[in-house]
């Protein structure tokens, strides 16, 4: 393991595996890092040093962390850190579960937990992602299991837009992210990961405030989409575990 990855620098550089973990798995507030290509991780450190990832909430905290830190970073660290994750095997800890209702929750630092008891409230247009276990949660263990509650139908309805555009309004993602959504060369894997940063990167791609070279492409892949079709998407590719 890299020196950046296993250790902080300071005076504000935090160790990469604080975040995304040793095994690259990531959490919900931030990305599942592991088999991603180095390049497309270089990429996304210089989007994140030139201000190309925002983010649709300008105070959302791993935003702006990852934003300054990539400032701080030196060559030698992006390299070190972006070829030791782009070794390791993807992992996915999620599950996702179709409901009308999602346990009743509140907020717990950067991440959603459930309330004290038992209580549950209608989903709505959300999607409700939870760790099964909130002190491994919070020991940062990088196994930690995660639930992930999705309006019912969701499944359905993100299997028909990933995998035909649904008549025209988007397109098929396999075209770009391959048969088995799992990535191609510098274009990431999709399947597998947790369906609340994939519905946030959708979100920003939509809204503009993630930008670049890549970005580009996505714009009209994601100009007609709601926020319910979005939810669809996250969902489905949630679901397609390893």
């Amino acid at each position: 393991m890299p020196g950046i990855v296993g250790r902080s620098r300071e005076p504000r550089v935090y160790a990469c595996a604080y975040c995304h973990l040793p095994n690259g798995a990531g959490r919900p507030e931030n990305a599942s890092l592991a088999g991603l290509s180095a390049s497309y991780i270089k990429a996304q450190i210089a989007a994140f040093r030139e201000d190309r990832r925002l983010g649709s909430e300008p105070g959302r905290a791993p935003q702006t962390n990852m934003i300054a830190l990539a400032k701080q970073l030196t060559e030698i660290e992006i390299e070190e850190s972006a070829n030791y994750f782009a070794a390791l095997s993807p992992v996915s800890f999620v599950k996702v579960i179709e409901s009308p209702t999602a346990p009743r929750t509140v907020v717990a630092g950067w991440m959603l937990r459930k309330a004290p008891g038992t209580s549950t409230e209608p989903i709505g247009n959300r999607i409700v992602e939870l760790a099964e276990e909130t002190e491994r949660f919070e020991n940062r263990d990088s196994r930690t299991p995660y639930v992930a509650y999705v309006p019912t139908g969701s499944l359905a309805r993100g299997a028909d837009l990933v995998a035909t555009g649904s008549s025209g309004l988007t397109l098929p993602c396999a075209s770009c992210h391959g048969a088995d959504l799992n990535g191609l060369a510098d274009v990431p894997r999709i399947a597998g990961r947790s369906p609340s940063y994939l519905f946030r990167q959708l979100y920003d791609l939509r809204g503009g405030t993630r930008t670049g070279a890549a970005s580009e492409s996505m714009k009209p892949v994601v100009a007609s989409l709601t926020d319910a079709d979005m939810v669809a998407i996250a969902a489905y590719l949630a679901s397609r575990t390893h």
